[in-house]
């Protein structure tokens, strides 16, 4: 899914070659992310465009050679000219009188060109590791590949790879080299992987024909940037294998414009500095087409404002969170709690009487993307959170602008993984203590991962182990909502510590936070009366969280029905399909009752006989605190559900797992009635899990 969809996806056809391009957002000034080497789409701006897209209006197109453009094979359709003669065609094509030019590695030198012939159209020019001719010579080992590019050297390594007859050979190898080389910075997997697949959307003729196309400029990079009249940033990483810093140095120097050095970074800031490229884009906008005056937020003097962040991945986190802030409140009455979320906690929050802030409506939907990358009762969890990085960066700006604006005394986030992330990415924008919750700790494989995802959660891990070495501040609490025994002892990877230790180490237990008040459970038989279940009924809640992934469980499970009533004729079984569920795509039985979202639904998980739930932790716990007996039914590849919240379950020898693919109808209508037959002892849970955790969020404030 992507952080941002296109306003509008066209075409320009320029002499029989189509170039494919896409505009977002609306207003002024527009904001051209010019294309780079062909070996890429304009996908290669996607950390940048949500962001920069609430605030201007952003135009991207794709070079001829990679995207949804044309692929000629004619080195004359390479030509420099051919790329400006692109812009300026998509500039007439989306009514961009003039626009700010950002441009990675090649793409500078068509923006160069730009700006030197057509000054009229550009309003200023971000270069970000640029790779123009005649700056600065590359490395030794660069330039003599450089130098040998037509040689057939066989089978070659390192920058030789970087050849005619490689790139036709074994294009896939060169790729995977090249982009290791522009990605020097540790835990860059996943960019890799993305620079790969874009990579392999061309070929290794195609990538020739760019190599041979003619260079008809007979200026200077001298004379050209004597032409430039426009602002000018040059963004520079100090560890660029590729283009020497030097080069950038060189440019600021000849176009009177400013040098920003990335301490450490590669070939691509736009994709490993995300943060730093999208805030310096901003500050250059903004200086040349200054924004309307912001209005800042003024506070009271003594009213303490908390910013809130409750991740909408399952409903879980909005309970426990909102029964944390009533124990903030009762510490702290005079206190202010500002939401930060996403339907559907949002609505849940809401209908409690909690302040959303408005900024929550830019927030890109993270529960969609789950949905997205669900399968039948399957969800690979590592991958579908790995696969989010482009909404985690564009939910991070957003809230990144916030905080900017708006002072508040403490953050909370709960299992926020863009705020915990980009903060310890970016120490700087720290501006108020931070308190970080979870349930789970490890991105931990699935067995039919390989070698591939043993490698990769092993390889996140140590980043979170470095991050929390490098930055012990950026955290100044880390809460895990669970006991010391609730965490498995698994190990995070190769030379790392286990699970359980590392975790005892870097965070405090605040036990199991439920919706329950305090960690009482009502009285059930009080219970069902109020919520209307009779004394003579038998009662089976069946949900399946806050997301649209349990629907094919719902269906199986409404299914066996028929078989569990002949065994139990006064079964009752309601069915909640939560907030992205439709009601009315559930099939009809005598005995059935289908419910929407339920706000309460913990305390239908407290009256009922039976539950059937699909594996979450929240839904599982409310159940095992309640004593019921219920099937469980954990996501296939879910490592969350198969892994740590088993193990919780197993620890209390609460429910029954339950295996999709092995449980038709039958099996299930078996299950809930041997179930039913059987008495729960599970190990309690240790009441009083909202208290501590606010309390210890309190001594922040």
């Amino acid at each position: 899914m992507r952080g941002r969809e296109p306003d509008k996806r066209a075409y320009v056809d320029r002499d029989g070659v189509r170039i494919g391009y896409e505009v977002f957002g609306a207003g002024e000034p527009t904001v051209m992310m010019l294309p780079s080497w062909s070996i890429v789409p304009s996908l290669v701006w996607k950390a940048q465009v949500p962001y920069l897209a609430r605030h201007y209006r952003v135009v991207t197109f794709d070079p001829r050679g990679n995207g949804r453009s044309d692929r000629p094979t004619d080195p004359m359709a390479y030509a420099t000219d051919e790329f400006i003669g692109d812009a300026l065609a998509v500039m007439d094509a989306t009514d961009t009188e003039r626009a700010v030019l950002v441009a990675l590695s090649r793409g500078n030198q068509y923006a160069l060109g730009l700006a030197a012939d057509h000054p009229e159209r550009v309003l200023a020019w971000l270069a970000i590791a640029p790779a123009v001719g005649g700056l600065t010579p590359p490395g030794p080992e660069r330039l003599d590949s450089l130098q040998r590019f037509d040689e057939d050297l066989g089978s070659p390594e390192g920058w030789y790879r970087y050849n005619r007859y490689s790139w036709q050979r074994d294009y896939r190898g060169f790729a995977e080299f090249f982009f290791d080389a522009l990605l020097p910075e540790p835990y860059s997997s996943k960019q890799w992987d993305d620079a790969v697949a874009w990579a392999l959307q061309t070929t290794g003729e195609v990538l020739v024909a760019t190599w041979d196309a003619p260079d008809a400029e007979t200026r200077t990079v001298e004379d050209l940037c004597a032409l430039v009249r426009c602002p000018v940033v040059v963004l520079h990483g100090t560890a660029d294998e590729c283009i020497p810093p030097a080069a950038g140095a060189r440019l600021a120097e000849l176009t009177g414009g400013k040098l920003v050095s990335l301490e450490g970074a590669g070939h691509l800031p736009q994709a490993r500095e995300p943060v730093v490229v999208n805030t310096t884009i901003r500050d250059l906008v903004d200086a040349v087409a200054p924004p309307s005056p912001h209005v800042a937020f003024s506070r009271g003097r003594s009213r303490p404002r908390v910013l809130y962040l409750s991740s909408p991945i399952g409903l879980g986190h909005a309970r426990r969170d909102l029964a944390i802030a009533r124990q903030i409140r009762a510490a702290r009455p005079d206190v202010d709690i500002q939401w930060l979320t996403q339907s559907p906690v949002i609505e849940f929050l809401q209908r409690s009487g909690e302040a959303v802030h408005p900024a929550s409506a830019h927030l890109v939907s993270e529960s969609a993307h789950i949905e997205n990358e669900a399968g039948d009762h399957d969800l690979h969890a590592f991958q579908a959170i790995r696969s989010m990085d482009e909404v985690m960066i564009a939910n991070f700006m957003v809230f990144n602008d916030l905080v900017e604006n708006e002072p508040f005394d403490l953050w909370v986030g709960d299992e926020a993984w863009d705020l915990d992330h980009y903060l310890h990415e970016n120490p700087n924008l720290k501006r108020a203590p931070f308190g970080w919750l979870t349930d789970f700790v490890g991105w931990l494989p699935m067995a039919d991962g390989g070698d591939r995802e043993t490698y990769l959660t092993a390889d996140y891990n140590a980043e979170m182990v470095d991050h929390i070495a490098s930055w012990p501040s950026v955290r100044d609490i880390g809460i895990f909502v669970g006991d010391r025994d609730d965490v498995v002892d698994e190990p995070l990877g190769p030379d790392l510590p286990t699970v359980r230790a590392w975790t005892e180490k870097h965070f405090e237990f605040s036990g199991y936070v439920s919706g329950f008040e305090e960690g009482e459970v009502p009285d059930r038989e009080e219970l069902r009366s109020r919520l209307g279940y009779a004394a003579d009924e038998v009662v089976c809640v069946v949900s399946v969280g806050g997301s649209g992934v349990g629907l094919p469980l719902l269906h199986r499970v409404v299914d066996s029905i028929g078989a569990a009533q002949r065994h139990v004729p006064e079964l009752r079984m309601v069915v909640v399909t939560g907030p992205r569920i439709d009601p009315e795509t559930i099939r009809r039985h005598p005995g059935l009752d289908v419910r929407g979202f339920l706000p309460d639904l913990h305390l239908h998980h407290a009256a009922c006989d039976i539950g059937i739930v699909q594996g979450g932790l929240t839904t599982t716990m409310e159940l095992t605190a309640a004593g019921r007996p219920f099937l469980y039914f954990p996501l296939r590849h879910h490592f969350e559900q198969q892994i740590h919240v088993r193990h919780r379950l197993d620890r209390h020898g609460a429910g029954r797992c339950m295996d999709y693919e092995q449980a038709d109808p039958d099996a299930i209508a078996d299950a809930l009635v041997d179930e039913l037959r059987r008495e729960t002892h599970y190990r309690p849970i240790r009441p009083g899990g909202a208290l501590r955790a606010a309390s210890h969020l309190v001594e922040l404030l």
